[in-house]
């Protein structure tokens, strides 16, 4: 969309545009909602409350305060939801060894496609995110508890192709809410809590089943008393999160009615909006109808592409050794007992790579230069595989070589916030994310095909492709950087042209007044944007 100076019109439309503006609910909120592609529900909100909004200062106290009720909302539920989701996912692992494979008949590796990514995007879009999240949360619970009844393969791959849609909304929609309730100096702190139950559920997830796995002489086998006690547990957190978790600041009625407008106000810096329900697509039946065509900006932008290919690089390692660690560790020659310790082991350094990118990235304002660095001890620990044979002698610097591998978590994270930062525009993101979680949804598949049975115990061919894809990794994340550093500058340019001559000249430190952070402008569109990286 073209700032709105920018748009020819006619004087009744001028007199609609100033408005709006000002905050009159009249002719100027009609012009904004229907002709500058406002959503209607953002732009009623600020003309409503224009008086308040107007001058809005917030105190770092003030600003702590609020970050603080945020968390106690949001960030709860998605930490909580992700380790529910991330405990779902070890369950297939371990009830592999209570006796499903034998009960269902399960053989070989079987990969269910990917088909929901876009369709959820969509969803989170058009829908109250909240409640559409507590409905898949709730939903996949239920399901999750019937993978008890399955009794063959085809009945398990019905409920795993299932929880696979209802639990693909999480991710999308984690992003989403970060940017709605976060600044972009916080949205890698954030990402990277929920983000850290990756590790701590490979801590308590073997716990669990170890104590499930003594469970004796009961009418259900262990494998299905697993999946029915997980299943209802997360039914019931669906449940409560529809009633705890609010759809937008907008509508937060658990927040004083000033709080509400101070929450929308601290993310204003952002210049990513709040939302928009509407899927963005041009028109061209009319004049006044400037809404560009912001899927297929989505779908050019080198930046959005960019950051796909850091999803897809770093997923593909990462299926690979996610899915055979307890093969690779046992293969150096630790026994069964002994792995399951060093998995908890192994979910307390991914929390550590994790938390400690995201505090590095907020407090040195960096996240591709830390996406590098983060990638470096990947490529350590895969050449310590490559070049050391497995002896007896060598099992404990290839464990830590092992360890060094688990940086992935870390360069995840710091994509998610780049993605998130970066992508101006609700229809922009739509596309920019599914593309990011399509990429990373294949990266995950396609990593356990590269370990092939006749290449064990070494896997050497797996390690190389691992070597040549942390290299792709690096070279996006190099280009990323430049390529965001060089649309700042032309930012700066173009603001600067716009200066008349009577007015001080644009700095690197200008002050942006923000005017169109809630107009649903794609990055490229808002001359206030700046790129993050």
């Amino acid at each position: 969309m073209s700032d709105v100076n920018d748009v020819p019109r006619d004087k009744d439309v001028e007199k609609d545009v100033k408005s709006f503006a000002s905050g009159s609910t009249d002719n100027g909120f009609e012009f904004a909602v229907q002709h500058l592609g406002i959503d209607a529900e953002v732009a009623e909100f600020f003309a409503r409350h224009s008086n308040e909004a107007e001058n809005v200062v917030i105190s770092d106290a003030e600003n702590r305060r609020l970050r603080w009720l945020i968390h106690q909302r949001v960030l709860l539920v998605m930490v909580l939801t992700y380790f529910a989701q991330t405990l779902d996912k070890g369950t297939i692992n371990f009830a592999s060894i209570m006796g499903i494979r034998e009960d269902t008949h399960l053989k070989g590796q079987q990969y269910a496609c990917l088909i929901w990514e876009l369709p959820t995007n969509r969803l989170i879009q058009r829908l109250p995110v909240a409640k559409y999240l507590a409905f898949n949360i709730a939903a996949w619970g239920a399901v999750l508890a019937c993978t008890a009844a399955c009794t063959n393969f085809a009945g398990l791959v019905v409920v795993r192709t299932l929880l696979g849609v209802f639990e693909c909304v999480c991710q999308p929609a984690f992003v989403f809410l970060s940017t709605m309730w976060y600044t972009r100096d916080e949205q890698a702190l954030v990402i990277g809590a929920f983000y850290s139950m990756n590790g701590f559920q490979q801590c308590v997830g073997g716990l669990i089943a170890y104590g499930i796995a003594h469970v004796q002489h009961a009418r259900l086998k262990n494998w299905q008393i697993l999946f029915t006690l997980l299943g209802c547990i997360t039914f019931v957190w669906g449940l409560f999160v529809a009633w705890w978790l609010p759809d937008s600041p907008l509508r937060a009625k658990c927040f004083s009615p000033r709080d509400r407008i101070l929450m929308a106000e601290r993310v204003r810096k952002n210049e990513t909006g709040i939302q928009n329900r509407e899927f963005k697509v041009r028109n061209d039946g009319s004049p006044e109808l400037w809404i560009p065509d912001l899927s297929l900006e989505g779908v050019r932008d080198p930046t959005v592409w960019a950051v796909t290919l850091v999803s897809f690089t770093n997923a593909l390692p990462t299926g690979g050794l996610g899915a055979f660690s307890n093969i690779i560790l046992q293969a150096f020659g630790f026994t069964q007992l002994q792995t399951y310790l060093l998995a908890i082991a192994q979910g307390v350094i991914i929390m550590i790579f994790l938390f400690s990118a995201a505090y590095l990235s907020k407090r040195y304002d960096q996240r591709l230069l830390l996406a590098f660095i983060y990638t470096l001890p990947n490529i350590a620990g895969t050449i310590v595989f490559l070049s050391v044979p497995t002896t007896p002698h060598t099992k404990v610097g290839l464990l830590l070589a092992f360890y060094c591998c688990q940086g992935f978590g870390a360069v995840a994270v710091l994509n998610l916030a780049v993605m998130s930062g970066n992508v101006g525009g609700r229809t922009k993101q739509v596309i920019a994310s599914s593309l990011v979680f399509i990429a990373w949804a294949v990266g995950n598949a396609i990593g356990p095909q590269v370990f092939r049975d006749n290449d064990s115990p070494r896997y050497i061919k797996a390690f190389i492709a691992h070597i040549v894809v942390y290299g792709v990794q690096m070279a996006a994340i190099v280009f990323l950087r430049i390529r965001l550093m060089h649309q700042n500058s032309l930012k700066r340019r173009d603001r600067a042209a716009k200066v008349s001559t009577n007015e001080a000249a644009v700095d690197e430190a200008e002050e942006l007044g923000h005017k169109h952070a809630f107009d649903d402008l794609t990055d490229k569109e808002n001359p206030d944007f700046r790129y993050v990286y």
